[in-house]
């Protein structure tokens, strides 16, 4: 590429149309794109390579957009080859052409998935994280005890091409994220060879002052302009599209939780029962909620409005942020609870067993294809909750000897609140501890399928 320089000796990035960047593209090659959903996703560039013949594309991404949208467009029309990322169920065609061998798909958790990237632009070949040990997803991986802990090798990720969404830049490619638009983007523009971000507009070189700017214009080879609207947001642009499943039993366990919950915790909210607990949560709390694509404080989620308007939470929900909240990318919230920065997970279970194994993302005769990040929350934050049903709808037991479904984390859950029942792990041994309204003690004796020690 030849660049100009600013009258200042920076350099001056060629403006282009999303056509001419799509041309950028050539088949076989591998496309990053950014965005968490449709939050911080350069729709534009990615629509507009769906009208090329390129095909056979490696895309990596947290998820193929949606049915339609962004990479789901590019899926429709046969253009992709593979796709790696960590959460493809929330694309239902993206399932079918997985299910169907149409679609060949590399399963990543998002921690994973976002520090790789981070490596690959870094020049780092690779790092070792507990995410995943002793799951099916770490696969054949190299794994070594480092530290006490057991831990997986992941090999950093780059790509040929990266299409990235950023709010503002300059003259000079600087740019400036909105909100929880970081994502993955921050990662994914050092970590290509090409490097094309799609902006809502392009001031001159001194606008964003240098503590503004997020990824610097070093990274960024052309710039698109192209305005976001609220058709591009898919589930995200209007609060009212995100139905919450809400009875009075799912309603008394995401109480029982919040009480588990102290001034001052960190705490991260997983995505089905455990969000009502967000529901719940007033400022006297003094609780500082995370999410993991990129803000802490978040808030009540709005009457009304969409992403345009507001962040987002790893459930794609829009949710207002608290004096005091803060944002950045994935690679930094995934170290803020890799690191230990996180107090309480609350997630959901599909299986807890007497050893303090969840499983969680995976079901059998199902394909695997949407872990996001609950194995890093699982194996990360001081403290797991796990809020599940009692049984299954037929009755068979969620809390077992030993679990059958594939392993979230091992030996990570603190504490379990079902609709009939509290369990804590003390000294290693499951206990019952409380009995949830409505719930009788031999109820729950004949509904829990392992031995556990009775301290009512």
């Amino acid at each position: 590429m030849t660049v100009t320089a600013t009258p200042t000796g920076l350099k001056h990035v060629p403006v282009i149309t999303a056509a001419e960047a799509a041309a950028l593209v050539k088949s076989g090659q591998t496309l990053l794109v950014g965005g968490f959903g449709m939050t911080g996703n350069p729709v534009h560039l990615v629509h507009a390579l769906a009208e090329t013949d390129v095909r056979d594309l490696t895309y990596v991404a947290n998820n193929v957009g949606e049915a339609g949208l962004s990479g789901g467009r590019l899926l429709r029309n046969g253009q992709l080859r593979k796709a790696v990322g960590s959460f493809f169920t929330s694309n239902r065609e993206a399932v079918a052409a997985a299910q169907e061998g149409r679609l060949e798909v590399q399963l990543i958790p998002q921690g994973s998935l976002a520090e790789a990237l981070r490596a690959g632009g870094a020049g780092i070949g690779g790092f070792y994280t507990p995410t995943a040990a002793g799951t099916v997803i770490a696969g054949d991986a190299d794994v070594r005890v480092l530290n006490g802990r057991e831990m997986v090798f992941v090999p950093a990720l780059r790509g040929d091409v990266a299409f990235v969404r950023a709010w503002r830049a300059d003259e000079a490619g600087n740019l400036q994220y909105r909100l929880t638009e970081q994502n993955f983007n921050r990662a994914m523009a050092t970590a290509a060879d090409l490097v094309v971000a799609e902006v809502e507009e392009i001031v001159p070189v001194g606008t964003i002052p240098p503590e503004g700017v997020h990824t610097p214009g070093l990274y960024v080879d052309y710039l698109v302009q192209a305005t976001l609207t609220a058709e591009a947001l898919g589930s995200s642009a209007d609060v009212k599209g995100s139905a919450k499943k809400v009875d009075e039993a799912r309603m008394h366990m995401a109480r029982r939780a919040l009480a588990e919950l102290r001034r001052g915790d960190v705490v991260n909210l997983g995505i089905g029962i455990p969000t009502l607990v967000a529901d719940l949560i007033t400022p006297e709390h003094g609780v500082n909620l995370h999410t993991e694509n990129g803000m802490l404080g978040v808030g009540p989620a709005p009457e009304q409005g969409g992403a345009l308007d507001y962040p987002v939470n790893a459930g794609k929900i829009p949710v207002t942020a608290l004096p005091g909240a803060s944002y950045f990318d994935s690679a930094d919230s995934f170290g803020m609870i890799r690191g230990g920065h996180v107090d309480v997970a609350v997630m959901g279970g599909l299986q807890v067993d007497a050893q303090a194994n969840l499983a969680n993302w995976a079901v059998p005769g199902k394909p695997l294809l949407g872990v996001g990040g609950a194995m890093d929350l699982a194996s990360g934050a001081r403290r797991l909750i796990v809020l599940m049903t009692h049984t299954d709808p037929d009755g068979t037991p969620k809390v077992v000897p030993e679990c059958t479904l594939p392993l979230t984390s091992r030996g990570a859950v603190s504490m379990i609140i079902t609709d009939r029942a509290v369990f804590e792990f003390r000294d290693g041994t499951l206990t019952l501890t409380e009995l949830m309204p409505g719930a009788t003690l031999d109820g729950v004796r004949a509904s829990t399928g392992a031995p556990f020690v009775e301290a009512l």
